[in-house]
């Protein structure tokens, strides 16, 4: 992953910093859409308070999991790809 000396080449930087907004944008995209499932009914429809609350407090605690799950599994994913040969098959 470093070039001789320790030091990163702009090649790395570069591939580095794609996938870092990588998996910025995709967990985001994630996170809308679970939230959109999980909480668009109560948007969408006339239901009761309590089910309405629920829908959204639920949509709003697992949307941020979901983001942090989906950064942390591309970061990882790809920290593995840059050593070839260190990785499982």
């Amino acid at each position: 992953m470093y070039a001789y000396g320790g030091r990163r080449t702009k090649a790395e930087q570069d591939a580095a910093t794609v996938e870092i907004g990588y998996a910025l944008v995709s967990a985001a995209f994630a996170a809308a859409v679970l939230f959109g499932a999980v909480a668009g009914p109560a948007f969408l429809f006339d239901l009761p308070g309590p089910v309405a609350t629920v829908l959204l407090r639920l949509g709003t605690a697992v949307a941020p999991v979901v983001f942090m799950a989906r950064v942390i599994s591309v970061l990882v994913r790809f920290r593995q790809s840059a050593r070839p040969g260190r990785t499982d098959p």
